[in-house]
């Protein structure tokens, strides 16, 4: 067995094409198997304990289809409602070019690449998962999308889901929108750039977040960050009581509605149109605030 790029292959596999299946395990301790236009209907854990699998203009319905599965490629297939749970304990996953209609994917998984992936049924997606790489990922509805993961380098995202991104590490993303509450909570070394952050209560108890060339809006945006960092990013009207308790080095172009007590460290912009600074700001309590010099 060979691996290359995060999946398992082998120079010849079984071809089982155009068949359906039900059941409990129908395809259990299935290795070195290419799967085409095949069906999985009522049943419970089709393809668990495999390696080097390949499914191709597929259809999943069936609960838990993919346990326990190591080196296997998912490309151009459909997941509906009742596929629920379906990948879960598996390792060295490439998806392309698919559409996921199922909640509660991706868990506790290890090496998953995915291109051209919708998801309209987010809830609990990518839970204690390590080493995802993701381009044009679009997630719809659900909530608390990748928590608890590690290693993340997404190009392309999309998301309207609630609370996306809290307590992981180790993240890049590049031209995503994000639209939500709560969102980059308590994060750990994660940059963002040339992305729109929309929603309240962004980046909370984040260390090490960067943001840079994005545009944030969203009431009391990154409070209690330790080490945040914005380079040349802007912010909506509605963004108040920013950066309440945080160390930070930010560069804001255009102008900002208000910042509320600063721990420390500088910010500066274009316009601020108000600071509030009160006893109960807390120590050190030097952040420098100054309006760019035109």
């Amino acid at each position: 067995m060979i691996q290359n790029d995060n999946c398992f292959y082998t120079v010849n596999k079984k071809v089982i094409k155009g068949q359906r299946f039900s059941g409990e395990r129908p395809l259990f301790e299935s290795h070195h198997l290419r799967l085409e236009d095949i069906y999985i209907g009522e049943g419970e854990s089709a393809i668990k304990e495999c390696s080097d699998i390949e499914a191709v203009n597929s259809r999943f319905e069936g609960h838990y289809p993919f346990w326990h599965v190591h080196g296997f490629t998912i490309e151009n297939c459909r997941f509906e409602k009742d596929a629920r749970s379906a990948l879960w304990y598996s390792s060295d996953l490439r998806m392309t070019n698919t559409v996921i209609d199922a909640p509660k994917m991706f868990r506790e998984m290890d090496g998953i690449v995915l291109e051209n992936v919708t998801v309209n049924d987010a809830d609990e997606y990518f839970w204690r998962c390590n080493n995802i790489v993701a381009k044009n990922l679009t997630l719809h509805d659900g909530t608390y999308p990748f928590m608890f993961c590690d290693n993340i380098k997404i190009d392309g995202f999309v998301s309207d889901s609630k609370y996306v991104f809290q307590y992981v590490r180790n993240v890049e993303i590049h031209n995503a929108k994000i639209t939500t509450k709560d969102a980059l909570w308590e994060v750990e070394n994660v940059t963002v750039y040339d992305s729109e952050l929309n929603g309240e209560y962004l980046g909370w108890h984040s260390k090490n977040l960067r943001l840079v060339n994005c545009h944030i809006t969203g009431e009391q945006p990154l409070c209690y960050a330790e080490d945040l960092v914005l380079e040349n990013c802007t912010f909506g009207a509605d963004c108040d009581r920013a950066f309440e308790y945080s160390t930070l080095n930010a560069d804001i172009k255009g102008a900002i509605t208000n910042v509320k007590n600063p721990t420390s460290g500088r910010i500066v912009a274009d316009a601020i149109g108000s600071v509030t600074i009160d006893e109960n700001i807390k120590a050190p309590a030097n952040c420098i605030i100054e309006v760019r010099k035109a």
